[in-house]
C-alpha cells in the first residue's frame, strides 16, 4: 500500500530561527518516513516581498541548506524549487477565473495588510490561488500546518472544490493536519518568536550569539521561575529534567540561563556541521533540489494534462 502523500512550502524569507524549527520544519523531519513527502521552496511566494536577485538566490539556496541540515532526507523526500514547475502559475491563472475578488478578500493577509493601510500588491491579494495551485496540483492526503495557518487549507479545499462542480472531477480535496506541537514558540522578549519582531534565536547561530541572546531574555524579577527562559528551555529537554533543574535553581536566574545555553548549544552544534558541511559542496545541494524539481515536474504535467482536457484547450 502506497504511503499518504503529505505537502509543505517553505518562503525563502530570511534567516530561521528556533521557532520556525520547533514550530514547523522539525515535523516534516519527524513524519517523511510516515508519508511521501513533497516539500517546495515558495520562491514565487517570497517575490511579493523580496526585490533583490541577488537575495533571492542567496535565501533559496539557504533554505535549501537549513532543510537538508536539519536532517530531510532526499531518498524520502522530494524536495524542490515552486519557480521551476510552471504548471504552479498556470494552475493559479485557471483558478483565478473561477474566483470572486470578495472572497480573496476573507484572506487573513489581505485583511491585515490592508488594516494596516499597506499599498498591497496583486501577488499579496491573489497568493491564496497561487497556495492552491501548489497544493492541489500534487494529490497530498494532508497538508501540516499551525492553528493560524488553517486558512491556507481551506482555500484550497473550496478552490477544488468549485473546480470540480463546474468542469469535472480533477482534484483530491486535502486535509489539514494540526500538530499539537506546532505551538507558539516565545522570543527572546517574551512574544511570539517572529523576525518581524527581532526577537529570535537563530538556529545555527554561533556560540558567542547563543549566549548573548540567552542572557538578553526578559525575565519577571517577580518569580521564582523565569517563565520565558523556561518555555525556551522546555522544548531541549524531558519535563522531568526540565522541572527538577528549575525547582532546585529556583530564583537563580543567571544559573537558569547559564544551564540554557549549554543546552542549546548542545542542540545546534551538530545541526550547524551539517550545515557547515554542505555549504562545501553546493553541487549536491542543487543536485538534490534538481532531482526533485523532475519528480515533481512529471507529476504537476500529468495533473495540468487532465486539468486542460477538462476547460478544453488541449488540442
Amino acid at each position: 500500500m502506497s504511503k499518504k502523500i503529505l505537502l509543505s512550502g517553505v518562503k525563502p524569507s530570511g534567516s530561521v530561527h528556533l521557532g520556525n524549527y520547533f514550530g514547523a520544519m522539525k515535523q516534516f523531519v519527524d513524519l517523511q518516513k510516515d508519508y511521501q513527502p513533497f516539500i517546495f521552496i515558495a520562491d514565487y511566494h517570497a517575490l511579493t516581498t523580496i526585490k533583490n536577485k541577488e537575495a533571492m538566490e542567496k535565501n533559496s539556496f539557504e533554505i535549501a541548506l537549513d532543510y537538508l541540515a536539519i536532517g530531510l532526507e532526499p531518498e524520502n523526500v522530494t524536495f524542490y524549487k515552486q519557480s521551476s514547475i510552471p504548471e504552479h502559475t498556470e494552475l493559479a491563472w485557471i483558478f483565478n477565473c473561477i474566483t470572486t475578488m470578495p472572497y480573496l478578500m476573507r484572506a487573513h493577509a489581505f485583511k491585515d495588510s490592508e488594516a494596516k493601510n499597506k499599498e498591497i500588491n496583486v501577488g499579496v491579494f491573489d497568493y491564496p490561488m497561487l497556495m492552491s495551485a501548489d497544493i492541489l496540483l500534487y494529490d497530498p492526503d494532508i497538508v501540516p500546518v499551525g492553528q493560524d495557518q488553517k486558512q491556507h487549507v481551506e482555500f484550497a479545499r473550496d478552490t477544488a472544490t468549485k473546480f470540480n462542480r463546474i468542469f469535472g472531477e480533477a482534484f483530491k480535496l486535502p486535509e489539514p493536519m494540526i500538530l499539537d506541537s506546532m505551538k507558539t514558540i516565545p522570543g527572546i522578549d517574551g512574544q511570539k518568536m517572529s523576525k518581524s519582531y527581532n526577537n529570535t534565536i537563530p538556529l545555527f547561530a554561533s556560540n558567542d550569539e547563543i549566549q548573548k541572546l540567552v542572557m538578553g531574555i526578559v525575565t519577571d524579577s517577580d518569580s521564582e521561575v523565569p517563565e520565558n527562559v523556561k518555555a525556551i528551555h522546555s522544548l531541549l529537554i524531558d519535563q522531568e529534567s526540565l522541572e527538577r533543574l528549575y525547582t532546585e535553581k529556583a530564583g537563580k536566574y543567571k544559573d537558569l540561563k547559564e544551564a540554557l545555553i549549554a543546552d542549546l548549544i548542545s542542540f545546534v552544534t551538530p545541526l550547524r556541521e551539517r550545515r557547515e558541511a554542505l555549504i562545501s559542496d553546493k553541487k549536491k545541494v542543487l543536485s538534490i533540489i534538481e532531482k526533485g524539481t523532475q519528480t515533481a515536474k512529471v507529476k504537476a504535467e500529468e495533473k495540468m494534462k487532465k486539468v486542460k482536457e477538462l476547460i478544453g484547450v488541449l488540442s
